[in-house]
């Protein structure tokens, strides 16, 4: 093969001592940062054909590419220490023994080997779910020994829900674009939210909550399931794996996952979060029905019990995200019309409003799963308000 992307796989290869010949590729199209390919070869010796997944990194969105591989390399080494017989993601070294290359073009690279494999980009089947939950489950479970204080915060403050909401209130008061005044009702209610969803970062502060290592991007596309019969492999696309709040990463995979709507649906009344599908995932992240192992085993009451309050917490942070996008001009996340981000917001906050009119279900349903008759402490929430209402 001769062609000028074969010959850069090719160097990238050898840089990660892959020996034998490159016989062909493959771009992934799945992702929307990162540029990966999979890439095939033909072994040196007895010819056996192996294949590997070659990423070049996005440095423009990931500046601290340095810190971000770091924190791959101890948390994929530390779960394959453990052994487990599922697969698991590797990441090569080269002979210094760094896991990414930069080529002379300036390009970073990174290799691991490639896992034959299914995703499901979008998925209301409880089933999948369920099984999506105890790949996150698993992964909570595998690290819970890891010290999460050796991982870098790559991105810093990317959880910390009260520095969101004092930056929207902030240029909600600056008001740059002169929209706010359309906007009062979701101000109000934003507002009235306040104090429930940054609790979690208050226990944390007093030393209630502890913080773990995070996946931070709990989409199920994130999970490699077996080709055939759906059993979850290995959980993937670990660039914001740094420390954080179990709380969130299970909040924002059941925000996206119970959601009956798009991110971005327009008409309000579609908008619905599903007990059922929060149920599914949550029964496989507790572990109530792992095979493998139990995520309750290892997280503490406080964190069973603040639950259901990550989920609405996630809901209003990232709801706040778009609005204050909206606000300044639509400058970070990417549109595909004017009001895209308005509509995004409008989206998260009627979907806040459902989970608080269902907060005490979602709080008895973790419960359930988690444990039969142990002591929970009460979060309490203030009375369920439906967006379009006066607090």
């Amino acid at each position: 093969m001769t062609d000028r992307i074969a010959a850069e796989l090719a160097e990238v290869c050898a840089a990660f001592r892959i020996e034998g010949e490159l016989t062909g590729y493959e771009i992934i199209t799945t992702g929307n940062i990162n540029t990966t390919y999979r890439v095939d070869f033909r072994r040196s010796g007895d010819g056996t054909e192996k294949s590997y997944i070659a990423q070049m990194v996005n440095t423009y969105v990931f500046k601290n590419p340095l810190l971000i591989m770091s924190n791959i390399d101890h948390v994929t080494e530390h779960i394959r220490a453990k052994g487990t017989d599922k697969a698991c993601l590797h990441f090569h070294h080269t002979d210094s023994g760094a896991n990414h290359y930069s080529n002379t073009h300036g390009c970073f690279w990174r290799l691991c080997n490639y896992i034959d494999s299914v995703t499901y980009d979008i998925c209301n089947d409880p089933e999948i779910l369920r099984r999506a939950g105890r790949a996150f489950g698993e992964f909570q479970m595998q690290l819970s020994d890891f010290d999460a204080s050796k991982l870098h915060e790559t991105i810093p403050d990317f959880h910390n829900t009260q520095k969101r909401l004092d930056r929207l209130f902030d240029d909600i008061r600056q008001d740059p674009c002169g929209r706010a005044g359309a906007v009062r009702e979701e101000i109000e209610y934003i507002d009235f939210l306040r104090s429930t969803v940054t609790e979690l970062g208050e226990l944390l502060a007093k030393g209630e909550l502890s913080l773990r290592v995070t996946h931070n991007d709990t989409k199920v596309n994130n999970v490699l399931f077996e080709r055939h019969t759906a059993e979850p492999l290995t959980v993937i696309d670990l660039d914001t794996v740094m420390p954080g709040l179990v709380m969130h990463d299970f909040g924002d995979a059941v925000r996206s996952a119970a959601n009956t709507a798009a991110e971005d649906e327009r008409d309000l009344s579609a908008v619905r979060f599903d007990l059922d599908l929060y149920r599914a995932f949550s029964e496989g992240f507790i572990g109530r029905i792992s095979r493998v192992s139990s995520a309750a085993q290892s997280l503490t009451e406080r964190e069973i019990d603040t639950m259901a309050l990550g989920a609405l917490t996630i809901t209003v942070e990232l709801a706040s995200r778009f609005l204050d996008d909206w606000l300044t001009g639509d400058r970070y996340f990417k549109t595909a019309y004017d009001g895209h981000n308005l509509d995004r917001a409008r989206c998260q906050l009627r979907l806040a409003s459902d989970m608080t009119a269902k907060y005490g279900e979602m709080r008895s349903i973790v419960k359930e799963i988690a444990s039969g008759g142990r002591k929970f402490f009460t979060v309490k929430l203030h009375k369920p308000v439906l967006i379009g209402q006066q607090p």
